[in-house]
């Protein structure tokens, strides 16, 4: 019983960052209120959990739920990698737009272009 009272209370914070979420990324927060609702659904009626584990053809429904939280895991890895990339590709952009401003602007003023800074460490 206290593990179904810590795993309910673990899924009502999810619930609420993931309502609160929604204003954001509506898309994100209504799988994440699915999956807190599905979750506490499961906590507190694990049979079912396994009735639908073995109509998937997998043994136990903590199988079933731990394969699924390894593929949710998975999806949200390869998202957050996407952006970060999308992200790193507008950094590289932006500092070419500026660099190329500012040898524009000291050619036209007539003055001798600034030392470059050493390039960071990849």
């Amino acid at each position: 019983m206290i593990a179904k009272l810590l795993l309910s209370a673990l899924l009502f914070i999810v619930l609420l960052y993931a309502w609160r979420t929604y204003r954001l990324a509506p898309a994100v927060g209504l799988l994440a209120v699915a999956a807190a609702i599905a979750g506490l659904y499961f906590v507190w009626v694990p049979a079912h959990a396994t009735a639908l584990a073995e109509f998937a053809g997998i043994g136990r429904g903590v199988d079933l739920i731990v394969y699924t939280w390894v593929v949710i895991s998975l999806l949200m890895l390869v998202n957050l990698h996407l952006k970060l990339r999308a992200q790193m590709e507008v950094i590289t952009a932006l500092a070419r737009i500026i660099a190329l401003d500012n040898a524009a602007r000291d050619l036209a003023v007539g003055a001798t272009p600034r030392e470059t800074p050493p390039a960071l460490p990849q």
